[in-house]
């Protein structure tokens, strides 16, 4: 009756959004700059009813840390509840979006003919390799090797100054991730499992691919140490426990009303798009695909649909929000 205020909470910068874990407890997130094109993305449970007895009863409590590379944030982040998979009442018929076929082709509602078009599944390639050459040598000691030579003068750096800083970056981050808790498809109960999915990248600043968090029971309270227990000095960022690369820039994502399926806007890159400088994304396609994955498998499962064009350029881009109901996509 007196709209009180229940909480305020931080969140930095705007498109990150934020969202709800469960009754108690929302999500949201902030940016810290670690160089040019470096950052850090700080995800932050909160209490959404902040009026507490004790100072020392937490009403925040950081969730995960995890490095960006190559000027990509965390943006858009939504949490997907397991235990909805096989609830009766948000059950949608899948039977024929599973048997369609795993090369996902395209079919464009939006043109005169019916005629689909084949698309090549996008394979994500690893940051850095680890392959031992002639020497046993892994790729992680040469780098380290390489750096201390610069570092001590006797070489010149091959690269630019973005190039050798994304370098930097991502040796620090490999010995300083908490590795996975779990693998992501090996549980047996979905019943509290929950996950976090939001838009990140590895390459440029336009958000290309979708990060997956699982949240474990222990973590979805505010209660205990703020920085968590379990952390050992030397794990400095969180790892993903999956990643999803659309090879384009995703303009919204939305969930099914069981939680199961993860739509995608997206505007893809041209097929054979070399990415040299993180700030210069590649162009993006007018026509805007529709992308279905299984949370259950992490695989698109449904043929992408085409209905919709765009025209703004790939710096001015823009988010058109998806709603999924059990029959339509708005």
């Amino acid at each position: 009756e007196n709209f009180t205020l229940l909480s305020r909470v931080r969140n930095k910068p705007y498109d990150v959004f934020g969202c709800w874990l469960n009754e108690t407890n929302l999500i949201s997130g902030n940016l810290h700059r670690i160089g040019r094109i470096t950052s850090c993305s700080v995800l932050w449970l909160n209490n959404a009813f902040q009026g507490i007895e004790s100072e020392n009863v937490n009403v925040v409590k950081r969730l995960f840390k995890i490095q960006n590379l190559n000027a990509s944030t965390i943006r858009t982040v939504m949490v997907a509840d397991c235990s909805r998979y096989d609830s009766p009442d948000l059950l949608l018929d899948y039977e024929e979006q599973l048997a369609a076929s795993s090369t996902c082709p395209v079919f464009d509602l939006g043109s005169d003919s019916e005629e689909e078009e084949a698309k090549p599944k996008q394979i994500p390639e690893p940051a850095v390799q680890e392959l031992p050459d002639e020497r046993g040598v892994t790729a992680e000691d040469g780098l380290q090797q390489f750096f201390d030579d610069i570092m001590e003068g006797r070489v010149r750096p091959a690269m630019t100054e973005t190039e050798l800083e994304t370098k930097v970056a991502e040796l620090f981050v490999r010995n300083r991730t908490k590795p996975p808790e779990l693998n992501l498809l090996s549980t047996d109960s979905n019943s509290k499992t929950k996950y976090l999915i939001f838009t990140t990248g590895c390459l440029t600043y336009s958000p290309h691919q979708i990060g997956i968090k699982r949240i474990l029971p222990h973590q979805m309270t505010t209660a205990g140490p703020v920085l968590g227990e379990e952390r050992r000095s030397d794990e400095f960022f969180d790892s993903l426990d999956h990643v999803i690369d659309i090879h384009g820039h995703i303009i919204g994502m939305g969930l099914s009303p069981d939680h199961r399926y993860l739509y995608v806007n997206s505007r893809a890159w041209p097929r054979d798009c070399v990415i040299s400088d993180p700030m210069q994304p590649p162009p993006i396609a007018e026509e805007i695909d529709l992308h279905v994955f299984d949370l259950k498998t992490m695989k698109e499962v449904k043929r992408a649909l085409r209905a919709h064009r765009a025209y703004t350029p790939n710096e001015e881009c823009f988010f058109i929000f998806l709603d999924v109901s059990r029959d339509f996509v708005a």
